[in-house]
């Protein structure tokens, strides 16, 4: 069984953290970094959730999810996510915008 691409994520509100970027040619050690990067938010406080998708041309968006806007500035804090903002600047992104967000509504449709 597969598991859903879809955060499982509270009522409102929360914070979402949007990441766009379009990657640079080749892995370079990008993949191991981004499954950790994964990894380490989801044991952060605060954390809720975390949807990502990539296209074939690079370009991406990773929207996380937060309970607070203290949540997300301990995140951004954490030395391990601040190497990785590092060689991400130096190695892995052409271009990226972060946009944080408060969500105050949201609804779906379920199968």
């Amino acid at each position: 069984m597969t598991s859903s691409p879809f955060a499982k994520l509270p009522e409102p509100p929360y914070y979402s953290v949007i990441f766009s970027s379009q990657r640079t040619e080749g892995d370079n050690g990008y993949g191991q970094m981004a499954d950790r990067m994964v990894e380490l938010a989801a044991e952060q406080p605060g954390y809720l959730g975390v949807e990502s998708v990539r296209g074939a041309d690079g370009f991406g968006i990773t929207v996380s999810y937060w309970s607070s806007l203290e949540a997300i500035s301990a995140w951004k804090a954490v030395a391990e996510h601040r190497i990785a903002q590092e060689t991400g600047k130096a190695r892995w992104y052409e271009h990226y915008e972060v946009r944080i967000a408060r969500v105050e509504r949201a609804y779906a449709t379920r199968p």
